[in-house]
């Protein structure tokens, strides 16, 4: 009995340290099991159905019942889009052109219409639009089309959308060959020849000429162009006698046309006003009328030289192009900023490698409308700045300065008032002008008081009420503070008699709401920024209404102190030995910037050598200087049934109801709750929605058959999505096979091949 007793207990004791042994060896080896960490709560939240109805179910936007969102307790269950009855129940009502383009008063100029040919006979097609919603059809749960002033009562399908632009029609009448299956019911009225609209064939259309031409026809209406910049280093070339612009392959001259002087330029015209007396508005000179001039507006598309422009890229640029440019009367310029990622490639050494890297770079419809820039050439300009390598990245990289190309493009462009830093992935199922132009106006009649704190955060109606309402809860939180427990979690801020960083103490319940500018010790001075009329106690909400906007983001202006962000301390060239500088980040760098904000901009880069990273790099500015910056609080959908509540205190988790400023903030770690939005950088549901409208099939859902079969192809209002990148149509003569193109299959015709220079 005692040795059956001693027996066991040595096993035992041998057992434990074999244990212990192996329990080592995985610790020193790394293979120790972890348990998978817990899913997010919002993959617990049911899909919403309803997005993906169609025209066939078209009901009054007044009339409908949206899925969501709706109260906690609420029970709602959406119909089906699977019922062959439903669809033969309802008639296919009547589209028609979508015109959002003011009539101005006499005190402009006229405007005067721009065609596809020089012969002033080929119309652009209009976007038309179907009134109503498709039944059952969600509410955006943030931002607002009532607030900004954009229609939620019609939507756009894709033949409407897209068909003026070559979507739907074949290749041999000059269209894409894409759009040509699925649910076609009704597409003629696109084209109708009764209303001067036919299926225009693009294969010979070059935009740049058409826009040259646009804006020379409608010069009267625009500023008058004083001076053009110029890259003086670039007059060192292999052919001394010739002086070239950044991206153009002649001299610059000048030629008298009546009354205007035209400036030849980057391949294409630049129209400038020659009578003084036109060019101004105010005064009398000669006797002749005067008018109120627009401001010019840049458009720069973001890509690089051997960018692959897939059919629905093309699409996506003429609809830019058409909508913005021609049909507006020239109001905006389109311009593509191309980055040279090899910075071995010497463009800036050869004015023929320049030209051939160019004209390689971009499908052929497009040549004539960009300009180069490369890392190297950005660290030529911006010299002296500091290397950090954060997160191993340099700081002339165009991660983490994005904008340094877009500060000395407008540096070379003075006669561009604002310029739009446009990115190729973004992309509206509605109608581009008039997103522009309702944002434009909105963002004008915002005033300065509590506007940096109503920029951090994220505006839900079905929480907070009126816009009125969200106002004056923002400024309740910022002047009485709240009793958030996240506060706790703030960024450090200054209390009397406190010393402890990030303690309960050292964090003051109220904030400090800005204005004016808000410098750091070391900011570029003798600015001439602009100061507040009066005390903030004393304003009315009336300074900065009427204003233009230095700056427009889409998402909102966070405080990324305290916050777990990556890149919140991503300065350079800053005095950071007692304190990082004010700053304040957008998520995207989808933006407007000012002429004033880019020069300053450029200013504290060039001559401060300041810096950072580069979507806290311009709101920064504009704080630092007391400029002019607002979010604009778009339309943003979600994809499944997050109580709205509990959305609420996610998004807006940071210091007294913001957006940033603590550690429990949405940005950073938390920010996979944005996957299920159409707006974010890395937003899942964005493509999803963007390819589905399309028509496609994506993971087994939608397609033809479905909508043939159901309620037929969607038909969505106009919703802002990003990222949508790498979508591929079926084009006329082109399939895939396991992905790739099947051998002896016709090439899209409008993806240009890799771009090269040798």
């Amino acid at each position: 009995m005692c040795w059956a007793l001693l027996s066991t207990i040595i096993i035992f004791v041998l057992c434990l340290i074999r244990a212990s042994y192996t329990s080592s060896r995985q610790v020193e080896l790394g293979t120790v099991g972890k348990s998978p960490p817990k899913p997010p709560p919002w993959e617990a939240f049911p899909f919403l159905k309803r997005y993906y109805g169609g025209i066939k179910s078209l009901v009054p936007k007044e009339e409908n019942r949206p899925e969501y969102p709706h109260d906690e307790e609420e029970v709602h269950e959406p119909p089906k889009n699977t019922s062959i009855s439903s669809r033969d129940a309802n008639p296919l009502p009547k589209s028609a052109p979508f015109d959002p383009y003011p009539a101005r008063g006499e005190e402009y100029a006229e405007k005067h219409e721009c065609f596809l040919d020089s012969q002033g006979t080929i119309r652009i097609p209009r976007v038309r639009y179907f009134p109503g919603v498709m039944k059952g059809f969600p509410d955006s749960i943030m931002g607002s089309y009532e607030v900004l002033g954009l229609r939620d009562d019609i939507c756009f399908e894709r033949f409407g959308r897209l068909g003026p632009y070559g979507y739907g029609y074949s290749l041999k009448r000059g269209g894409t060959g894409a759009g040509l299956h699925g649910d076609r019911e009704g597409i003629d009225d696109v084209w109708l020849e009764s209303e001067g609209m036919t299926q225009v064939d693009y294969s010979t259309i070059r935009w740049a000429d058409i826009q040259a031409a646009c804006a020379k026809t409608n010069v009267r209406r625009f500023q008058r162009l004083d001076s053009v910049g110029q890259e003086s280093f670039l007059n060192v070339h292999t052919e001394p006698e010739q002086t070239s612009q950044q991206g153009a392959g002649k001299e610059e001259s000048s030629v008298v046309e009546d009354d205007l002087i035209v400036v030849e330029r980057n391949t294409h015209e630049v129209p400038v006003a020659k009578n003084e007396s036109i060019a101004k508005p105010n005064g009398d000179q000669q006797g002749q009328r005067q008018f109120t001039l627009l401001p010019r507006t840049a458009i720069l598309i973001r890509t690089w030289w051997d960018f692959r422009y897939s059919t629905e890229d093309i699409l996506y640029l003429r609809s830019l192009i058409a909508e913005l440019t021609l049909l507006s009367g020239g109001e905006f310029t389109i311009h593509f900023l191309i980055h040279v990622r090899d910075d071995n490639i010497p463009i800036w050494a050869d004015q023929k490698i320049y030209d051939r890297v160019l004209e390689n770079a971009l499908p052929a419809e497009f040549r004539g409308m960009g300009t180069l820039w490369s890392e190297r050439q950005m660290g030529l300009i911006y010299g002296g700045i500091q290397e950090s390598f954060y997160s191993d990245l340099p700081v002339h990289g165009v991660y983490r300065s994005t904008f340094m190309p877009v500060q000395y493009f407008s540096h070379l462009h003075p006669e561009y008032d604002f310029v739009w830093n446009w990115e190729m992935d973004v992309r509206y199922t509605g109608h581009w002008y008039h997103l522009f132009d309702q944002i434009r106006t909105w963002t004008k009649a915002q005033p300065r008081k509590g506007l940096w704190e109503r920029n951090g955060r994220f505006y839900m109606p079905f929480i907070h009420g009126s816009w009125e309402d969200f106002k004056q809860m923002v400024r309740v939180q910022t002047d009485m503070g709240t009793n958030s427990p996240n506060n706790i979690w703030s960024g450090p801020r200054a209390a009397a008699g406190t010393t402890i960083p990030g303690s309960p103490l050292s964090q003051p319940k109220a904030d400090t709401p800005v204005w004016g500018p808000e410098p750091p010790p070391d900011v570029l001075t003798d600015q001439n920024d602009p100061e507040p009329p009066t005390t903030h106690e004393k304003d009315k909400y009336g300074w900065g209404v009427g204003e233009e906007a230095d700056l427009i983001t889409f998402s909102p202006l966070f405080d990324p102190d305290g916050t777990t962000w990556l890149y919140t301390e991503d300065v350079t060239g800053y005095n950071t030995t007692s304190s990082l500088p004010p700053r304040r980040a957008a998520i995207t760098t989808t933006s407007r910037l000012s002429k004033r904000l880019l020069t300053l901009m450029h200013r504290e880069t060039i001559l401060a050598r300041h810096t950072m990273f580069s979507e806290m790099w311009p709101a920064s500015v504009s704080l630092h200087h007391g400029l002019k910056a607002v979010y604009a609080p778009h339309p943003v959908y979600i994809d499944r049934d997050w109580p709205p509540q509990y959305l609420v205190a996610v998004m807006n988790a940071g210091r007294n109801g913001a957006s940033g400023g603590a550690r429990t903030s949405v940005y950073g770690e938390r920010e996979h709750n944005f996957k299920g939005t159409t707006w974010f950088y890395d937003a899942g549901f964005a493509p999803h929605l963007w390819k589905r409208w399309l028509g496609m099939k994506v993971d087994n859902d939608g397609g033809e058959r479905e909508e043939v079969a159901g309620e037929g192809r969607m038909c969505l209002p106009g919703v802002f999505l990003h990222p949508v990148k790498g979508v591929e149509m079926v084009v006329e003569g082109r399939r895939r096979v396991g992905g790739e193109e099947a051998e002896g299959m016709e090439k899209d015709p409008e993806e240009n091949e890799e771009g090269g220079w040798a």
